[in-house]
């Protein structure tokens, strides 16, 4: 009777999921769909594998919940130890314990799904539980008490592990990814490239009265997301064939940048202030940073555009981002939870929020799992979403001008709106400097005139018709 036992689980709970994963492999090869094509395998595949197993066994009905038993068991156990995180090591054991659905993990690690770790088998053991049904009429419930006691203790996991996914989801988001410049910009630059001849930079009327028309003159420009325009606008109107030199116009993103012009790969980076950890990694580096203001930008804050809240104080967004204040009734809004984005650390947004917070502890961010570049999943800052309890921060110019802000309400802060006028006269409270941050030591004769042309009424002219707020004389 045990042999038979064993038989029975070993064949229809080890052989056929192994087999069915082989199966759902190939079906990629057609149709390169991760969870449709392994739900749709193991869903017919479980159904009839347990429509087979009714013709042939008459076994009780708590013998199909004991795979569910340890399988939402196993997964109540992980989910506890790691959060909730998938990409946690601890799932490596949660495999070695399911070793029959191997094929599946892979897959789902390679693709960056994770939820797949438990919703494959879970699905599979359903599907057979529900085909078994199906093919028999009359149900073998040796013991009322033993099946009472095993769907309890499944309901039980089960429900510990939905709300461990439930708070979660509180925090952490499905993956919202980046689609641009290998994953660094999380909007299309195309419109403001040299070489793309349709772009929409702002041109002069007249010719630049600074120009660099050889090679080993040009500077090598990188910055931030929303400068990217700029310094693009810049070098149209300055290089020489620029289209032809665009190698001299990189994008690698704030944090990056900073990088490169510390270690000396940039002579020029475009963006706001740079946050401590930047100011020590220059330190550290030996190297003094030389910032150029080149215009003015408001530091704004936004929410979805049918949120009644028109305006904060910088103290309630404060309360907001120190987590104290999580209900927008609590500043003249609906009764709905706060979901408060951030952006990564050493980004110029976030260091602008971190000036702002001087004093209160910064919340959690919400977070967001991304694949990973080589299979697995990665845990990162999630970008803004536009749910209608969300509010998110930027540079206005990049909020307004470079993402789809159609559904977006930019927030008065104070009272004051973070228009032009009030930004050049600095009455909007977070009124930023736009900045073209060089090396003191470097000495390329070409840095020290071009950065005098930003200045100059040309390039004020650019940053205006761009649509930031030129500098005031």
């Amino acid at each position: 009777m045990n042999t038979n036992k064993g038989a029975f689980y070993f064949f229809n709970y080890g052989l056929v999921p192994f087999l069915l994963a082989f199966i759902a492999a190939v079906g990629l090869s057609v149709y390169d769909q991760l969870t449709i094509v392994f739900s749709t395998v193991f869903v017919v595949g479980g159904f009839a594998s347990g429509i087979w197993a009714g013709r042939k066994t008459d076994r009780p009905l708590h013998a199909f919940l004991y795979p569910l038993f340890y399988t939402l068991g196993l997964w109540t156990l992980f989910m506890i130890i790691s959060g909730g995180f998938y990409g946690a090591d601890a799932w490596f054991w949660f495999t070695i314990l399911h070793i029959p659905l191997a094929p599946v993990y892979f897959f789902s690690s390679l693709y960056g799904v994770g939820y797949l770790f438990i919703f494959i088998p879970v699905l599979y053991e359903l599907a057979f539980f529900i085909g078994f049904l199906v093919k028999k009429q009359k149900l073998n419930v040796q013991s009322g008490r033993k099946t009472a006691l095993m769907l309890m203790a499944v309901l039980f996991f089960a429900g510990i592990g939905l709300y461990i996914t439930w708070e979660r989801i509180q925090t952490v988001l499905p993956s919202h990814g980046f689609d641009y410049e290998g994953g660094n910009s999380s909007t299309d630059l195309t419109p403001y490239n040299v070489t793309n001849p349709n772009n929409i930079l702002p041109k002069l009327a007249e010719e630049a009265s600074f120009s660099i028309d050889t090679r080993q003159n040009m500077l090598v420009m990188d910055g931030a997301e929303a400068a990217f325009p700029v310094y693009s606008a810049f070098a149209q109107a300055v290089y020489k064939n620029a289209a032809q030199n665009s190698n001299f116009i990189t994008f690698t993103n704030t944090i990056f940048a900073y990088e490169r012009l510390v270690h000396k790969e940039v002579d020029i980076y475009f963006g706001a202030e740079p946050s401590k950890a930047q100011l020590k990694m220059a330190d550290e580096a030996g190297v003094e940073l030389v910032m150029t203001p080149i215009g003015k930008e408001a530091f704004v804050f936004f929410v979805n555009e049918n949120n009644p809240v028109l305006d904060l104080s910088v103290e309630q967004i404060q309360s907001i981002y120190s987590g104290e204040t999580t209900n927008w009734s609590e500043v003249g809004g609906k009764n709905k939870r706060i979901l408060a984005f951030q952006r990564p650390e050493n980004s110029g947004s976030q260091t602008w929020l971190q000036k702002i917070m001087t004093g209160h502890t910064i919340m959690t961010p919400v977070k967001e799992e991304v694949p990973e570049g080589m299979g697995g999943i990665l845990e990162q800052v999630a970008d803004y979403r536009n749910y209608k309890n969300s509010i998110g921060f930027s540079f206005r110019f990049f909020a307004a001008g470079m993402r789809d802000s159609e559904q977006l309400r930019f927030l008065s802060v104070n009272g004051v709106t973070p228009d032009p006028e009030n930004i050049s006269d600095e009455l909007y409270p977070f009124t930023a400097t736009l900045y073209a941050i060089t090396l003191k030591e470097n000495k390329k004769p070409s840095l020290t005139p071009f950065l005098d042309w930003m200045q100059g009424n040309q390039g004020q002219q650019l940053i205006e018709d761009i649509g930031y707020v030129k500098l005031k004389k």
